[in-house]
């Protein structure tokens, strides 16, 4: 069985910088991947895919509103939605390769598997193809986050969907209703409406990225609108039904409790992220 000083288990930022520096000082260092590539949620399908897709959207709608203003007349211009979600890919590809090299360059052991701690100094980790076993002096976790959802609302991946999927989409939405007006929610909102799709984010509180400054909120509130995206403030959603091609969203007003309903082809649920610990056996060393 192979020994390691520090096993961290999650490669996300948090994890895969954690294994560097520990490698760094003199440890022997292992990290615990269940998907079979590096990153985490924040370079394969989190931050650095949405800033991408903010990017190729803001040269579009510049393109399309604002040229003119500098006199450059484009005749016509369209979204190849396939094109521009490869290009993501690339550039995630070409940033988790990096991760990768820096895990062979500092001699960081990486295992590809589930990583279930079974005792504070033993890990057993579940791959695809087999199962096997390490000891471990100290371990991290850095497991990150998940997507939540409301508790009546279950995201069905395909037409109830999360920030994963939303970045991962092959067409334009018609009509694109997003619960949540924090920082996810405004995010791929304001890439959708760039791209032509209309765009209804629907908010419990009353102002938007609720939990930081409110006049940074007010702000993008103010630019949100100029994109032509629609606001549903100080409203909180009771239901969300998917059927076939489309989606009904319901929501109650909460100043007068009057209720009413969008629909539109996806609904985005971009409440927040909880905790992902899910069979890491956290019982078994007392957490």
């Amino acid at each position: 069985m192979e020994k390691y000083d520090i096993t961290i288990i999650g490669s996300g930022p948090g994890g895969y910088m954690c294994a560097i520096r520990a490698a760094q000082l003199g440890f022997k260092v292992a990290i615990i991947e269940r998907y079979s590539t590096l990153g985490g949620t924040c370079l394969n399908v989190g931050c650095i895919p949405s800033k991408a897709w903010l990017e190729a959207s803001e040269h579009y709608h510049k393109l399309k509103h604002q040229f003119e203003d500098f006199g450059i007349d484009v005749k016509e211009a369209n979204v190849d939605i396939v094109k521009m979600n490869q290009r993501v890919q690339d550039v995630v590809g070409e940033i988790i390769n990096g991760v990768a090299y820096l895990m062979k360059k500092n001699k960081v052991t990486v295992y590809e598997g589930h990583g279930n701690i079974k005792d504070k100094n033993t890990i057993e980790i579940k791959g695809e193809d087999k199962t096997q076993t390490i000891e471990t002096d100290k371990m991290v976790i850095a497991t990150g986050s998940k997507p939540a959802s409301l508790p009546n609302i279950e995201i069905d991946k395909k037409r109830i969907i999360s920030s994963t999927e939303a970045l991962a989409l092959k067409e334009i939405p018609k009509h694109l209703m997003v619960v949540g007006g924090g920082v996810i929610g405004v995010e791929i909102g304001s890439v959708f409406a760039r791209l032509g799709s209309k765009v209804s984010i629907v908010e419990y509180f009353d102002g938007l990225i609720y939990t930081m400054d409110k006049s940074v909120g007010h702000q993008l509130y103010r630019s949100l609108r100029k994109q032509d995206i629609e606001f549903y403030l100080e409203h909180k959603v009771t239901k969300a039904v998917a059927a076939d091609d489309k989606v009904t969203l319901t929501a109650q007003n909460r100043k007068d409790d009057k209720e009413m309903q969008l629909e539109g082809d996806y609904c985005l649920m971009a409440i927040g992220r909880k905790p992902f610990t899910s069979g890491l056996g956290l019982a078994n060393v007392g957490v």
